[in-house]
C-alpha cells in the first residue's frame, strides 16, 4: 500500500515539474515572438518613413521642375513681347520720319512746280519771239513753216517708227509665250472641274523622289524614249512621289502607265528597255480590251458577236463621248433599250444588242469622212449582224431613214444617256476632234511613221523614217505641215511642230 502511494506521489510530482518546466518553455517562446514582432514592426516603420521622404522629395522635384517651367515661359513671352513691344515703337518712328520726309518733298516739288511755271512763260515769250524773227527772215507764215517742218517730221517719224515697231515685235514674240500661259492658267483656274482633268491626266505614284531621275536618264534619254514610244507627255516636276502622264487618248495614257510600272518595279530603265516594255505592254493591253468585250457581252447576255466587234466594245473603255464614257454609256442605252422593247413587246436581244453597239463607229483609230452613225452601220454588216441591228445604228442621228420599230428606241434611249445633267461636255469633244486631226494631218504625209499632239494640242510631234525623209526634207516637212496647220485649221494660240529624225543600226551577234 505504501508502495502504491509513493508511486503515485512520484507520478504526481514527475507531472508538476513537467508542466513547470512547459510553461518556463512557453514563456521564452512568447518572449522571443514577442521580440521577433517588435524588430519586424521597427523594420516596416522605417521602411514606410523612408518611402515617405522618397515620395516628399519626389513631389517637391516636380514641383520645383513645373515652377522653373512656368518661370521659363513667362520669361519667354515678356522676351516675345518686349520684342514686338521694340519692333512697334521702330515702326511707329519710321512711319513719322516718312511722313517728314513726304511733308518735305511735297514742299519741294511745288517750289519746283512754280519754277517751272515762270520758265515756261519765259520759253513761251522767247519761242515767239524767234518765231517772229524766222518769219520775217524765211518770208513764209507761221503756218507754212510748221507744214513744212511737220513734213521733215513725218518722215523722220515714220523711220524711227518702224524701228520702234520693230523692236517692240521682237520684244511682244519674246513675253508672248509666258503672258499667253499666265492668261490660260488664269482662264483654267477660274473655270477648272475636275472630269476635264480626269479626261486627259493619269497622275504615276512612285515611292520616292529618286525614281525620277532613274526615269529621265541621262541628258533625258529615258523620258524622250518613252515619250516617243507611247505619244504620251510625261511631266516630271516638283510633285512629291508623283509623275504626271498626259494625253487626249486614255488607250495611250494606260499604255504609258502600265510600261512605268513595269519598268520601275523591274528596275531596269533605258531606250532598248522601254521600246520592248511598251511593245509588251501593247499587246497586253489588247488582250484586256478583248477579254472586257467579252465580259460586256456575257454581263448583258448577247451572244454570237463578232470577235471583231467584241474587241470594239472592249475598246469603248478606253474613249470618251462629249466626256462621258463610251462603253458604260453604251451599257446603259443597251439596258434602257431592252426595257422599253420588252414594255412595247418588241425582240429584247435585238433592241439590246443594237443599244450596245449603236456608237461603234467612235471606236476605229482611222476616223474616215463619215459620220459615225454610218460607220458603225458598215461595220455591223461587214460582221454579219442583222439588217434590223444595222438600221438602228445607221439611223439613231437620222443620216439614214428608219425602217424597224428598233431605232427609235435607239435613237431615243441615246438621247436620254446623253440627257442627263453632268452627262457629256461638247468642249472636250472638239478638243479631242481638234487634236485627232493634227495628228492625221501629219500622217497624211510620205515618210511619217508617227504623230503625236501634246502639250494639249500646242505642239505635234512627227516622227519620220530616216530612209526616206533626210535632214533638208524633214526642215521642209515641218515647215509645210505648219502651214497647212495655219491654212486649214482653227485653233488658239500657236502650235508648234517638231519632226524628229533617228537613224539606227541594228544587229545581232548569234
Amino acid at each position: 500500500m505504501n508502495i502504491i502511494i509513493g508511486i503515485l506521489i512520484g507520478v504526481a510530482a514527475g507531472t508538476g515539474v513537467g508542466l513547470l518546466i512547459q510553461n518556463i518553455i512557453l514563456k521564452n517562446k512568447t518572449k522571443k515572438i514577442l521580440k521577433d514582432a517588435e524588430l519586424e514592426g521597427e523594420n516596416i516603420k522605417k521602411g514606410k518613413v523612408l518611402q515617405a521622404k522618397e515620395k516628399f522629395l519626389k513631389l517637391k522635384q516636380e514641383h520645383e521642375k513645373s515652377v522653373k517651367d512656368r518661370e521659363r515661359k513667362l520669361q519667354s513671352n515678356e522676351d516675345r513681347f518686349r520684342a514686338k513691344e521694340k519692333n512697334l515703337s521702330q515702326k511707329i518712328e519710321e512711319s513719322v520720319r516718312k511722313e517728314k520726309d513726304a511733308q518735305k518733298l511735297q514742299t519741294e516739288l511745288a517750289q519746283r512746280l512754280s519754277s517751272i511755271e515762270v520758265r515756261n512763260q519765259e520759253l513761251e515769250k522767247l519761242q515767239q519771239k524767234r518765231v517772229a524773227e524766222l518769219s520775217k527772215i524765211s518770208g513764209m507764215s507761221p503756218d507754212e513753216a510748221k507744214n513744212m517742218m511737220m513734213e521733215a517730221l513725218k518722215d523722220e517719224a515714220r523711220t524711227g517708227a518702224m524701228a520702234h515697231i520693230k523692236e517692240i515685235t521682237d520684244e511682244a514674240k519674246m513675253n508672248a509665250n509666258k503672258e499667253a500661259r499666265k492668261i490660260v492658267v488664269q482662264t483654267i483656274q477660274r473655270v477648272a472641274t475636275e472630269q476635264a482633268i480626269e479626261n486627259a491626266v493619269s497622275v504615276f505614284n512612285i515611292e520616292s523622289d529618286e525614281v525620277k531621275g532613274r526615269i529621265i536618264g541621262r541628258e533625258g534619254r529615258n523620258i524622250r524614249a518613252l515619250e516617243a514610244a507611247t505619244g504620251v507627255e510625261i511631266i516630271v516636276d516638283d510633285t512629291p512621289e508623283a509623275i504626271i502622264l498626259s494625253c487626249f487618248d486614255p488607250v495611250r495614257r494606260e499604255i504609258a502607265r502600265l510600261s512605268l510600272h513595269q519598268l520601275v518595279t523591274d528596275g531596269r530603265i533605258h531606250p532598248a528597255r522601254i521600246e520592248e516594255i511598251v511593245a509588251k505592254t501593247k499587246r497586253s493591253l489588247e488582250e484586256e480590251i478583248a477579254e472586257t468585250g467579252k465580259r460586256t457581252c456575257i454581263d448583258l447576255g448577247i451572244h454570237g458577236l463578232h470577235p471583231e466587234l467584241t474587241r470594239m466594245v472592249g475598246r469603248m473603255k478606253y474613249r470618251s463621248s462629249y466626256g462621258q464614257n463610251l462603253l458604260q454609256h453604251s451599257r446603259e442605252v443597251a439596258n434602257m433599250c431592252a426595257i422599253m422593247a420588252s414594255e412595247l413587246g418588241l425582240n429584247v436581244k435585238l433592241a439590246k444588242r443594237a443599244g450596245l453597239l449603236h456608237d461603234i463607229g467612235k471606236v476605229p483609230d482611222e476616223e474616215p469622212e463619215v459620220p459615225h452613225a454610218i460607220l458603225g452601220m458598215k461595220l455591223a454588216e461587214k460582221h454579219g449582224e442583222k439588217p434590223d441591228v444595222c438600221n438602228a445604228i445607221g439611223a439613231h442621228h437620222d443620216e439614214i431613214e428608219m425602217s424597224t420599230l428598233i431605232a427609235p428606241i435607239v435613237q431615243v434611249c441615246d438621247a436620254i444617256s446623253g440627257a442627263r445633267p453632268g452627262a457629256r461636255r461638247e468642249i472636250v469633244e472638239s478638243y479631242i476632234k481638234r487634236i485627232k486631226e493634227l495628228e492625221n494631218l501629219a500622217l497624211s504625209y510620205d515618210g511619217v511613221s508617227s504623230a503625236y499632239a501634246i502639250q494639249a494640242g500646242r505642239e505635234l510631234r512627227v516622227m519620220v523614217e530616216s530612209e526616206k525623209v533626210n535632214d533638208l526634207k524633214a526642215d521642209e516637212l515641218s515647215f509645210t505641215i505648219s502651214q497647212r496647220i495655219q491654212t486649214e485649221m482653227t485653233y488658239p494660240g500657236q502650235v508648234k511642230v517638231t519632226v524628229i529624225r533617228e537613224k539606227r543600226s541594228v544587229n545581232y551577234a548569234k
